[in-house]
């Protein structure tokens, strides 16, 4: 869709520089502008949804306490057990 656009404002454009009066020139050119930076838009639109990570891979918060408590107990244990001598 964004390449769609920026034909458009090409196409816009090109019809700019056939106007015969300064009130159309005026008024494709406004179009080409409008057009391009939908085109920029929408480029950037698409690179950021491209990049976006994955909903299933957050985690919920009964997991994210789960794991907390089980990184807690790990460090308990490990404070417990005492070392050997060498």
């Amino acid at each position: 869709m964004p390449w769609l656009l920026l034909l458009l404002a090409l196409a816009s454009l090109a019809l700019a520089f056939k106007a015969s009066t300064p009130g159309v020139l005026a008024l494709w050119l406004l179009v080409a502008l409008g057009l391009l930076v939908a085109w920029i838009l929408g480029l950037l639109s698409q690179r950021v949804g491209n990049a976006s990570r994955d909903a299933s891979y957050i985690l919920d918060p009964d997991e994210l306490r789960r794991m907390r408590e089980q990184a807690e107990a790990r460090k308990l244990a490990s404070q417990n057990t005492p070392e050997s001598e060498h």
